[in-house]
């Protein structure tokens, strides 16, 4: 899973969110590492919806726009679970290989 995938679908993990406060959320997890353009975010939930890892859940007009609220499907929670699973996995087994606790690799 591509790094924008896995923080866009972190960012809907504990609630269901809108375009903007997405990319805020992506911005916190990735410790301002990542910031996503208005056209790479909305692509890029396209490409979700289409996938079905994505939904949207609500749809509002405010101040005459269009403002959807996203959430994850039970696809989405599964393979950012997956994902997760995976990641942590392989940052247990670089650790193992250098030598150090998971308290130290963590600090």
């Amino acid at each position: 899973m591509q790094e924008p995938t896995l923080l866009l679908l972190t960012a809907l993990a504990d609630e269901p969110r809108h375009g903007y406060a997405i990319a805020r959320e992506v911005e916190l997890i990735s410790g301002g590492r990542v910031k996503m353009r208005t056209g790479t975010l909305y692509g890029a939930l396209e490409r979700l919806l289409g996938q079905g890892l994505i939904e949207v859940r609500e749809e509002q007009i405010v101040d005459s726009r269009l403002r959807r609220t996203y959430g994850l499907t039970d696809a989405g929670r599964e393979s950012l679970a997956s994902e997760a699973a995976r990641i942590a996995a392989t940052a247990r087994e670089a650790a193992r290989r250098l030598g150090v606790s998971g308290e130290t690799a963590t600090a």
